[in-house]
């Protein structure tokens, strides 16, 4: 058995929820935030058999799209606020950070 966590954008959440529950993996999402653009995430836990891990893999793929967005870099701390210019920037945001983990021991209760 293997637990898969994928790290997604808020934006892609709903899509991915949806196409999991239609191909039959039930999943736990929690709200997360992320470190480098302090976004809104949600992270699926989803636990499955070793043979289904590639079908999970593939619609998290399908589901989760990276997109380009115009950001505001954060001021830095410490920093004073003269020396800080913020400049908007482009960045590659969305698409899914994925892990798989093996599980020793699964019990439902």
């Amino acid at each position: 058995m293997k637990m898969v966590i994928a790290v997604v954008q808020d934006k892609d959440s709903a899509l991915l929820s949806q196409t999991l529950v239609k191909q039959g993996f039930r999943a736990t999402k929690l709200a997360s935030t992320g470190g480098f653009l302090r976004a809104g995430n949600t992270t699926f836990l989803i636990g499955t058999d070793n043979e289904k891990v590639p079908d999970v893999i593939d619609i998290i793929q399908k589901s989760c799209k990276s997109r380009k967005q115009m950001v505001t870099p954060v001021s830095p701390l410490g920093s004073t606020v003269d020396s800080f210019m913020p400049y908007p920037m482009e960045v590659q945001v969305g698409g899914a950070a994925v892990f798989v983990l093996d599980v020793q021991d699964f019990h439902s209760f």
